[in-house]
């Protein structure tokens, strides 16, 4: 069977029974919790008989908002063994942002946490069927208990590969959050693409610690579960626990976002632990600093570093080959199987080796597009001209990435590209002015943005959060002898305690330049 062509389901039961008695998945934490694959299905076939017996159809949305852990995992999988669409809700959203989820998705189950309870009152009336994690006591109306789930196996519905398997919906860090909408050939393609170029294996164990409701986090499951190898949930977002948790564990993979990898490598500089275990260490999500880049192999000594990128959109993209990381630190590296990448420039031609452009993405990891948007959806997903002898009218994602291409192929971010500065006729990457901050080992995070000025056009601001003994003076002292006058920031806003985040873990970078520009 093509790797394609099958339910996201399937991904869990065709283990079944060669490693019926393999450990799927972990609970890492005090008290620590674990399943087989075995169990995993029989927990999965459980919530997929409740749906049925609520009347929740093939396509059906229904909306999982629990903790990272092994119920979710079954929640999910059993959504898909009943035909239906997963609506997977980080447990960190607001009351407002779950309830407006709901309505956008026109979902008609929700499986909670006890948590949310509050929250029930505020979901739609098109939600008519609620299952909340624990047991019967406190309940509101109209709620079952995860507890009393049916002793049996719902049917296992046959769904087309191109049908809708989940909407992943945005952290709406620019407005109400949007769904991407993606197949179950999207999933399954992606599982396949990352085991095939990272070489996992059916002895790996992979630490999770992004979320399910991020596309990263989710590929994360999905390949572990391709290959028959173990995830290990780790729920605490602290360096000191996500290091115990990998040495505990055994773990030979750990993935991140830039923020997770900035603290992690901080931990280990002062207090090195061994991590015998560990093959590989990715990341996604943005790109990390210059002087968190220098760390990593220090901090990893033998350890894989591969640098990945993708947009919910398109899935899964593009990576860098370890082999090549001491000579291209912060590089994005090249298409992964399955997805064809290219850079247009601005003039519509095909960027070649020192050119920059927009980064487009075609292929079938692309996805349907934006829930109930058509309009948006077409606005960034549509056929590009310049590749019309190669994909014909097939469309792809413009992802609003602006991308170098280097003389061996290899891309190299550069910046949104409507977070460019334009400062004095010269055109600025915001990350290249983070870039040479952070440069100065003093800085934890920076964001670099544009503000309006009569005379220079824009001018370069900055909002920093200084590590310990850092200061203003010396940050000034280094951005004097390291930047070109024009590049200096104008303004520089000391940030008191950790940046925003958005649900994925990447620094929410729009929420720091409205409360400095306020």
């Amino acid at each position: 069977m093509n790797a394609g062509e099958a339910s996201v389901y399937r991904l869990l039961a065709d283990n079944l029974p060669a490693r019926a008695g393999k450990v799927a998945l972990v609970d890492a934490g005090t008290t620590v919790r674990e399943v087989s694959y075995a169990e995993l299905d029989a927990m999965a076939g459980r919530v997929a008989a409740w749906l049925q017996a609520q009347g929740v159809a093939s396509g059906e949305r229904v909306i999982v908002h629990l903790v990272k852990g092994i119920d979710e995992v079954a929640a999910m999988f059993g959504t898909w063994r009943a035909g239906a669409v997963v609506v997977n809700v980080n447990h960190q959203w607001t009351p407002a942002q779950l309830a407006h989820v709901a309505r956008d998705s026109g979902a008609k189950a929700a499986i909670l946490r006890r948590g949310a309870m509050r929250a029930l009152g505020d979901l739609p009336e098109t939600v008519i069927v609620r299952l909340v994690q624990g047991g019967e006591e406190g309940l509101p109306e109209g709620a079952e208990a995860w507890d009393t789930l049916p002793d049996a196996m719902g049917d296992e519905v046959a769904v087309e590969p191109g049908d809708l398997a989940m909407l992943i919906y945005t952290s709406g860090s620019t407005g109400m959050p949007k769904g991407v909408m993606l197949t179950h050939r999207n999933i399954r393609l992606g599982a396949e693409a990352v085991t095939q170029y990272l070489r996992l294996g059916e002895d790996d164990r992979l630490l999770s610690v992004l979320p399910y409701s991020f596309d990263a986090g989710l590929n994360q499951l999905t390949t572990m579960l391709w290959t028959g190898g173990t995830v290990v949930h780790q729920g605490v977002v602290m360096a000191a626990e996500v290091v115990r948790a990998a040495r505990d564990h055994g773990v030979t993979g750990i993935a991140g976002v830039p923020p997770l990898w900035n603290m992690i490598v901080r931990y280990l500089a002062d207090a090195p632990m061994a991590l015998p275990a560990l093959r590989r260490v990715t990341n996604t999500g943005g790109k990390i600093g210059p002087d968190v880049l220098d760390m990593l192999p220090v901090v990893f000594p033998g350890v894989d570093i591969c640098l990945m990128y993708g947009l919910t959109e398109a899935f899964r993209s593009t990576w860098l080959h370890p082999s090549k990381f001491a000579a291209k630190k912060g590089a994005i590296g090249q298409q992964i199987p399955h997805a064809q990448v290219f850079a247009i420039r601005a003039d519509g031609g095909i960027a070649g080796p020192g050119e920059e452009g927009e980064l487009v993405h075609a292929g079938p990891l692309v996805s349907l597009g934006y829930w109930e948007k058509p309009e948006m959806t077409a606005a960034r997903i549509r056929p590009c001209p310049a590749l019309r002898h190669i994909i014909g009218e097939a469309p792809v994602v413009w992802s609003g990435d602006l991308v170098r291409m280097d003389a061996e192929g290899d891309l190299w971010f550069v910046a949104r590209m409507d977070d460019m500065i334009k400062a004095m006729g010269f055109r600025i990457s915001p990350t290249e002015v983070e870039d040479a901050l952070a440069e100065s080992g003093i800085v934890a995070e920076v964001v670099a943005y544009g503000a309006d000025d009569p005379a220079m056009g824009q001018r370069v601001e900055v909002a920093v959060r200084l590590l310990p003994g850092g200061n203003e003076a010396a940050l000034m002292a280094h951005v004097r002898q390291r930047m070109p006058a024009y590049m200096q920031p104008r303004r520089v806003t000391v940030w008191d305690g950790a940046m925003p985040r958005t649900s994925s873990g990447k620094l929410d970078r729009q929420s720091v330049i409205r409360t400095v520009s306020t």
